[in-house]
């Protein structure tokens, strides 16, 4: 039944679900079946098996809960056929809660203490519709001083109490009241206290659709609800959603009027307690469930968002061969420098105080010009916090006689690393801000290896990160750190723990170990050298390999992304096109005119395996992040003053939300394409359509504001 959900969702073969099922029961990884086992499960990409993977653990809980319920109903001998069949045949987990309710153990509540008094078959009677004595005569008999029923009145009041619960605990009753709030029902959001300021007063009195808000509004009244600024409720159909009860509750209820055969003995009392129903129970449920249904889509969402934008963050093209001198602004503590070669070994620190109090401008130009000297340094990476702009104006002066120049670098959590354990382990010899300042350069030499180090929720590319369910946060950023890293490799000689814990297969034990052993062994020289590091056996090496790159290596298909477990036919297949492992990477190898099908079936492997070996020998060692755009870099300055209407400019995407797109271009201070001015077609339904973080683009500036520091920007396509 799972397999044939998940064919139906995902549009997927039967024999695709059954393999990629096995393939994850037998631990293997996302990235590895992604990447090595195309054959097996017809080529479905990264992105499908991680919901895959995700829809899978869901129905698998999902039946499991079934079970459950199932098991207890029985255990409580009221089983039903009709009722398993419901059970069964349920799709959701709220489906099956929805029908478990009135079998599920409860707190103490009003209907429950009136059931421990011996009023279900008072409330039986009524609810039967039946009876043709008044009731006031029918609940003498259930009166008991031992029980405390000691009227009339009570003994009736104890029988609605059932009823309510009765009535809301019915599925049928929940699931259309449920949708009916979703469909017709209004947000309605007022202020704690209208006279308060905050970041919240265009909500102070709001009103929207359940089913039309916007999902970034959503997510942000939420948090001005928990920093109590906002009330929050949701206005609902009331007189519809009662006049539906009384319909299939009341055995002679009229739309228009009781008809003339309607019980007089029961129905006020069964109306009165329809009306408890739902304005005391049904209602507040049915409220929180809206509420937290709209949040999750609304953080899902977000987390879509925010999990691209940092995909494309950690896949910028990377500065290779330079060496880089990372500035970390200040004012009085002053600017930090770290200096770097072209493998992001450090080679000086400093600091300089060119900025206020100090202005030690003179000095901070000669300490500059000594370091571009003693070391060629080639670009200056300066981190966009305070005193950037000021460092910029210095900065500037400094190479205009020189080949150097300069990048902004988004510094959003450097200052979270440079304090954190991970940094004091690898540079213990520093102070915070001379991590910062290498953190900073290494930011613009390798992004993927560096930003790896850091809580991705400080990276400074998401919406309202900190008020959603962290679990699936987490989850969705693991994922596309996994994948990132995966689609690049590391190198085994070089990467740090932090980037090899990412790697398909590898734990943080794992990694320590294999930088544990190159530290005492010296470099790897050969991929299968990994079979050597502690507690690295022989499935882990399956799973890692082919993400690992070895440089220097004897063997080239090393620092490749062919897995050891196809060299063999990978040596067959050069020697039968008359080639040799030399000959990968020169001129005189062409792989043109062979039929792969054929060939691969002689080989032992699969013709979509035998392509992807083809592509890593014409291009060994290629590093997909080299087709992303480079940074913009610098020779002069640009101030907010400087910008006037009309003019087109290339800025640099930093970050991508649900109404916009933020471009750095170069003044310190981010403007913004609304997504009315991303693009005419209105038919895109989110900036991610056009737009990624990293993309360098063209933009005309359509509005200043120097006063508030705001900048308008239209895309120029």
């Amino acid at each position: 039944m799972i397999s044939e959900t998940l064919s139906q969702e995902l549009k997927i073969k039967t024999w695709q679900v059954n393999a990629v099922i096995k393939l994850i029961d037998d631990g293997n990884t996302i990235p590895f079946i992604a990447r090595y086992r195309k054959e097996a499960t017809g080529s479905l990409d990264d992105e499908i098996l991680r919901t895959f993977n995700e829809r899978l653990n869901y129905l698998r809980n999902l039946e499991e809960r079934k079970q459950q319920v199932l098991n207890s109903i029985k255990e409580q001998g009221k089983l039903t056929p009709e009722l398993k069949k419901s059970i069964i045949d349920s799709k959701t987990l709220i489906e099956v809660e929805d029908i478990y309710r009135p079998y599920k153990p409860k707190r103490r509540t009003k209907a429950t203490i009136a059931k421990e008094k011996g009023l279900e078959p008072l409330a039986n009677i009524i609810l039967e519709q039946e009876t043709q004595v008044p009731l006031e005569k029918t609940a003498i008999e259930y009166l008991s001083k031992e029980l405390e029923v000691n009227s009339v009145e009570e003994a009736i009041e104890g029988a609605q109490d059932i009823i309510a619960e009765i009535i809301s605990d019915d599925a049928d009753y929940r699931n259309l009241i449920r949708e009916i709030t979703f469909e017709e029902g209004i947000l309605v959001v007022e202020a704690k206290d209208k006279e308060l300021e905050s970041v919240y007063e265009m909500y102070y009195d709001y009103k929207e659709s359940v089913s039309k808000i916007a999902e970034h509004r959503i997510l942000a009244i939420n948090r001005g609800e928990k920093e109590k600024y906002l009330k929050i409720k949701i206005e609902t159909p009331e007189e519809e959603i009662i006049t539906y009860l009384k319909r299939h509750i009341l055995i002679d209820w009229s739309d228009d009027e009781y008809k003339k055969e309607y019980n007089k003995y029961t129905t006020e009392t069964l109306i009165k307690s329809i009306n408890d129903s739902y304005k005391r129970l049904i209602k507040p449920s049915i409220e929180r469930e809206v509420r937290n249904s709209i949040t999750e889509t609304a953080e899902s969402s977000s987390i879509k968002v925010f999990s691209k934008n940092l995909e494309q963050l950690l896949m910028q093209a990377p500065i290779k061969g330079k060496i880089i001198l990372g500035w970390d602004p200040a004012f009085r503590t002053g600017c930090k420098l770290a200096v770097i070669d072209a493998t992001g070994k450090v080679l000086d620190t400093d600091i300089v105080f060119p900025t206020e109090p100090q202005n030690k401008i003179e000095e901070t130009k000669k300490t500059i010009h000594s370091l571009i000297n003693k070391y060629g340094i080639q670009i200056i990476a300066l981190g966009n916090g305070t005193a950037s702009r000021e460092s910029e104006r210095i900065i500037v002066d400094i190479i205009k006689d020189t080949n150097v120049q300069y990048v902004i670098v988004n510094e959003s959590g450097a200052s979270v690393y440079s304090a954190s354990k991970l940094a004091t382990e690898e540079f213990p010899d520093y102070n915070v801000g001379e991590r910062s300042a290498v953190s900073i350069a290494r930011r613009l030499q390798d992004p993927l290896a560096e930003l790896v180090k850091i809580d991705p929720k400080s990276i400074g590319v998401g919406q309202y990160q900190h008020d959603m369910n962290q679990k699936r946060l987490n989850e969705s950023l693991f994922n596309v750190v996994e994948k990132s890293v995966n689609n690049v490799g590391v190198d085994l000689n070089t990467a740090s723990a932090s980037l090899m814990e990412h790697v398909s297969g590898i734990s943080k034990t794992t990694a320590k170990n294999i930088v544990k052993y190159r530290e005492d062994n010296g470099e790897f020289h050969s991929r299968s050298e990994l079979l050597n590091v502690k507690k690295l056996g022989a499935k882990t090496f399956e799973q890692c390999a082919g993400f690992m790159r070895v440089s220097e290596s004897d063997n080239i298909l090393d620092n490749t992304a062919v897995h050891p477990e196809s060299y063999d036919a990978t040596i067959k297949f050069l020697d039968k096109l008359g080639y040799s492992l030399e000959d990968i990477g020169s001129s005189k190898i062409s792989f043109n005119n062979f039929d792969y099908d054929n060939l691969s079936e002689e080989l032992g492997i699969g013709s979509i395996t035998l392509r992807d070996i083809v592509k890593e020998l014409q291009k060994p060692g290629r590093d997909p992040r080299d087709e992303m755009p480079q940074p913009i870099l610098h020779k002069d300055i640009l101030e907010i003053e400087d910008l006037v209407e009309g003019i087109v400019i290339q800025g640099t995407v930093r970050n991508v939300v649900d109404f916009g797109a933020f471009v750095d271009i170069g003044v310190h201070q981010d403007g913004l394409v609304h997504i009315s001015e991303l693009v005419e077609n209105q038919f895109v339904k989110h900036p991610l359509d056009i737009v990624s973080v990293g993309d360098i683009v063209d933009v005309k500036v359509i509005g200043v504001d120097i006063n508030r520091r705001r900048i308008q920007l239209s895309m120029i396509l």
